[in-house]
């Protein structure tokens, strides 16, 4: 059986997610992920791209603003809640994986 989409969330579109807790253009996106993440996570412009298509047609994300080819984008309820639900996953896994080696 598959799994549904967006049942869980890949690091990049996790970053994405949280860069639309504000309005922000793709652009900003680019830029904004490495430096939320000191540089360890980065999103390709066509990874991007597909993946805020994906988003709106899913209702997690709105379009806020269109200047010609620039699109700003605002996350939805909808939106905000699949990331909390993913955030309280990761949670869960590290937590996990703090008892299986005894850390507290």
């Amino acid at each position: 059986m598959p799994r549904a989409k967006f049942q869980t969330l890949t690091e990049q579109m996790f970053y994405i997610l949280l860069c639309l807790r504000e309005e922000c253009c793709g652009m900003d996106i680019l830029d904004m992920v490495p430096a939320i993440t000191q540089g360890r996570v980065n999103v390709g412009s066509g990874t991007l791209y597909n993946l805020l298509e994906q988003f709106a047609q899913a209702g997690m994300i709105r379009v806020t603003k269109v200047e010609g080819r620039r699109r700003s984008y605002l996350l939805t309820d909808f939106g905000r809640d699949t990331l909390r639900r993913e955030y309280e996953r990761l949670c869960a896994q590290a937590e996990d994986y703090r008892l299986a080696f005894g850390e507290e």
